[in-house]
């Protein structure tokens, strides 16, 4: 099962009201924007509505993640789309990593799992 890396903009309230945030990015400026790097074995855009909507696993789990659900704007094509699908889930997360840590340095504000 291939998967996709997927960006999506989060709105810069998220820097000041959620701490772990705020931690996580101490280069951030405030002049670029807020991000959230996830990883998916659905499409990008399916993946970002299951977010917004709060969507349970089949064990009845929240599978979206709060930052996106309360923050998440609209997907950022623009920085993912040259990542071709990733063979297996192992890979994938290692790409997400690299890609939201290379984002960082670039003086975004990056949140990822």
């Amino acid at each position: 099962m291939p998967y996709s890396i997927y960006v999506v903009e989060l709105h810069k309230k998220v820097f000041t009201e959620h701490r772990k945030f705020r931690e996580a990015n101490p280069q951030f400026n405030g002049v670029l924007e807020c991000l959230y790097v996830g990883m998916t074995s659905k499409t990008p855009k399916e993946r970002f509505e299951q977010h917004k909507n709060g969507v349970l696993s089949k064990k009845g789990v929240d599978i979206s993640s709060t930052i996106v659900k309360k923050y998440g704007l609209y997907l950022r094509g623009s920085l993912y789309n040259h990542i071709k699908p990733i063979a297996t889930k192992e890979e994938a997360l290692k790409m997400e990593r690299m890609l939201a840590l290379e984002l960082r340095r670039k003086r975004y504000a990056v949140w990822f799992n």
